[in-house]
């Protein structure tokens, strides 16, 4: 089979938060823009066929999760990652970052400690400050063009907290947790009696080389590990909203129920139920071309900066369809480096300091759109750092 990601789809005037939310962001439309996390390719055509059968029946009530939804989870989770779920161990969620908000109010009381790994995805954060938790920030250590995890800062860390929420593969650094990585956070999780949220939603994008191992399968019996999965970033439907929860222990799924009662928010949507199943069951040719596609990009735009413009250095990305640009040598400040891109390169990416700490220099770019685009956006990087 063959899948056209050259294809440039405008997406203007479709009340895309990528591209019509340009001006409140960046405070101009003149800028190609690779900042949120969504795609510009088409969905795997099966999706789109899927969306289309549901909405030629005319009525759109109230929705219940059919049992091909399950099995459709529970067969990629065993076919692509060697995981077997049991459907009771699943829970439908409205979305990834709703499951954050609903985590930290099952497991961790007002006042206690939740554990972030910044530099991270921003709602990590924000989860934890609008519930009322405390925030404990272990920051990556960052080395040799690599991250890892400061170990025995998490420790020190963990006798003070509650919960961990893990970013895994992790945006924005693009790190995949190798296998002995996190047996460590396990031992440590273990010791601690710290629950760990596992966030997943990055797991099938994964470059070659690499090996996501889901943290639920390295885990004891006793371990109290959740796991949340969605295919939005898979097959580029995160408009969509629909997600899940993995949980094995029943008093796990208990108080995420009660969590997700007191946030009154329901994911049972007839159109996301029908992409979910969809995308599940017949998108694995379109990942598969996806992730060449996308190899084939990263490799490009990091020779490309290398070789004209090696003042910004790429972090090697081993998951996600992200790019964490290292901008520190161009000297400037925060304000002044996203003016930089905004204003000379006239490029909309998410600056480094949404990230937390860490993140400051940095710029996160979003490799996902057609090769003619990333190439404009780096030609405009390019010209901007060497004055042209």
């Amino acid at each position: 089979m063959s899948f056209d990601f050259d294809r440039i789809i405008p997406r203007e005037g479709t009340a895309a938060l990528k591209w019509d939310g340009r001006k409140s962001v960046f405070g101009t439309d003149d800028v190609l823009p690779l900042w949120v996390a969504d795609m510009d390719f088409a969905a795997p055509e099966a999706v789109t066929q899927a969306l289309a059968a549901r909405a030629a029946h005319p009525v759109f009530g109230y929705s219940l999760f059919p049992d091909d939804v399950y099995e459709a989870l529970t067969g990629w989770l065993r076919a692509r990652h060697n995981w077997e779920v049991e459907r009771d161990w699943i829970m439908m969620a409205p979305g990834v970052v709703p499951s954050l908000h609903a985590a930290v109010l099952a497991f961790a009381a007002a006042g206690e400690g939740v554990i972030v790994q910044p530099p991270v995805y921003f709602p990590f954060f924000s989860a934890v400050t609008t519930t009322g938790r405390r925030l404990v920030e272990n920051p990556l250590l960052f080395a040799d063009g690599r991250y890892r995890i400061d170990f025995d800062h998490l420790e020190r860390c963990a006798a003070d907290a509650r919960l961990l929420i893990l970013c895994s593969p992790h945006n924005p650094v693009g790190r995949v947790w190798n296998e002995e990585e996190q047996r460590e956070i396990l031992r440590i999780a273990r010791k601690h009696k710290l629950v760990v949220l596992s966030d997943e939603i990055h797991h099938d994008l994964i470059y070659p080389g690499q090996r996501h191992i889901p943290l639920a399968t390295l885990a004891d019996d006793g371990d109290d590990i959740v796991t949340a999965v969605a295919p939005s970033k898979t097959f580029n439907i995160p408009g969509l909203g629909l997600s899940a929860l993995v949980a094995s222990k029943p008093e796990q799924r208990e108080k995420l129920r009660r969590a997700f009662d007191l946030l009154h928010v329901s994911g049972a949507n007839p159109f996301s139920i029908a992409a979910f199943s969809a995308a599940y069951q017949h998108g694995a040719a379109w990942l598969d071309a996806l992730m060449v596609y996308l190899v084939a990009s990263r490799d490009e735009v990091t020779a490309t900066l290398a070789r004209e413009a090696p003042s910004i250095r790429v972090v090697a990305a081993e998951g996600t369809y992200l790019l964490w640009l290292d901008c520190r040598e161009l000297g400037l400040s925060d304000a002044a480096l996203n003016r930089f891109f905004i204003e000379r390169a006239r490029l909309g990416m998410s600056p480094g300091s949404l990230f937390g700490q860490g993140g400051d220099g940095f710029m996160r770019l979003n490799l996902g759109a057609p090769r003619a685009m990333i190439r404009e956006a780096i030609q405009r990087l390019v010209a901007a750092v060497n004055g042209v």
